[in-house]
């Protein structure tokens, strides 16, 4: 604990923040640009005296500080620049009972391997990061827009849980031959929730969530593009059982990746619920894109003997494209384009995932 603070008269005083826990203290001096700082325990006495640029003007500064017994120096110094003001800290000033360890100078922390590893420099980043937090403006309308995140994520997984559920249900009942109806039994319920999903796009347009926009288009109008059109838009698609495993694929995924949402938008993370959400993909994702195929490969001679969708070109050209050729443009699409989603999963993973990179001053 200190006595008091002084310092000499005919040197200016620095502006000095004080912050103390039972064990710890912490000092913020603010001096910008401040030139070979002096920082320096004698004793009992904390010492400190800087060229800088602080409330006089460019200046020589100084302080000192008397502590009630010795005190003991550890992870002594740590530097930052936030908005050109010089932040330092001193930490685990812990008194000293037995008298044995003479007090050191400061050392600076990148002089010091092992401060960086050290709890109390963790502890000290932390603060720092709440502080800084603490200064950015806060947006009036956060809890509008996490409570609308919200609703929108819960209307999705309850939408791909019921199509989950039936699917299983139905599958156990009624066996294969639940394959072939899976279109009619679930299809109003898969409408809604991809229409929905096209509210993604927008969220990521207008700056409700961070996400990159290439990945979330790719995906949106892929699976709508196999809904409303490859199986929606003729009928003898609507009864294969390739419709089946499309359906479980899409809503096995998302019936842990909508919750990860929904728990982020209230600041929870379940660490089981964050590794499957980051981990189901590596297998289901390649699974989803043959099953994808095989709707496209099935669809192409379905679409060309209906002639469906077909594109007749005026005069003097006079002839038509069929819609066949634009599955089959499609299908090499198919295999091209997840690679720009893979790459965004993965690297999501190993944000999530991957081992915490520990920050060094």
């Amino acid at each position: 604990m200190p006595s008091g603070g002084s310092s000499s008269s005919s040197s200016l005083t620095p502006q000095v923040h004080w912050a103390q826990r039972h064990r710890e203290l912490y000092l913020r001096v603010e001096l910008s640009d401040a030139q070979d700082p002096d920082i320096r325990i004698t004793d009992n006495v904390l010492h400190f005296k800087a060229q800088g640029h602080g409330a006089k003007g460019d200046n020589v500064y100084e302080f000192q500080i008397e502590f009630l017994e010795p005190v003991k120096p550890q992870e002594v110094l740590s530097v930052f620049q936030e908005k050109k003001v010089q932040e330092r800290r001193c930490l685990g000033f812990n008194s000293v009972e037995e008298a044995t360890a003479s007090p050191g100078p400061f050392q600076d922390s990148s002089e010091s391997k092992t401060n960086n590893t050290h709890p109390r420099l963790e502890e000290e980043e932390r603060i720092n990061r709440i502080n800084i937090e603490n200064r950015i403006p806060k947006d009036p309308f956060r809890h509008l827009k996490r409570g609308y995140l919200f609703m929108y994520n819960l209307v999705q997984f309850l939408g791909f849980s019921w199509i989950f559920v039936n699917m299983t249900v139905r599958l156990f009942m009624l066996g294969k031959d639940s394959f072939f109806d899976t279109f009619h039994a679930t299809s109003d319920m898969m409408y809604l929730c991809q229409t929905l999903a096209v509210m993604e796009i927008v969220n990521a347009l207008i700056g409700l969530v961070r996400a990159p926009l290439v990945p979330i288009l790719l995906q949106v109008f892929g699976r709508n593009f196999i809904l409303f059109v490859v199986l929606g838009g003729v009928e003898e698609m609507q009864s294969k059982a390739v419709v089946f495993f499309v359906f479980y694929i899409w809503s096995l995924v998302e019936i842990f990746r909508y919750p990860f949402y929904m728990l982020s938008c209230l600041d929870i993370e379940w660490k089981v619920l964050t590794w499957i959400r980051y981990s189901i993909w590596i297998p289901l994702y390649p699974l989803g894109i043959l099953a994808e195929a095989v709707t496209v490969i099935q669809a192409i001679p379905v679409f060309s003997n209906t002639g469906r969708f077909g594109l007749t070109l005026p005069s003097p050209l006079g002839f038509t494209v069929p819609f066949s050729l634009v599955l089959q443009l499609y299908l090499v699409a198919l295999f091209l384009g997840p690679f720009v989603n893979f790459r965004h999963l993965y690297k999501q993973r190993k944000r999530h995932l991957g081992p915490k990179k520990r920050k060094t001053h």
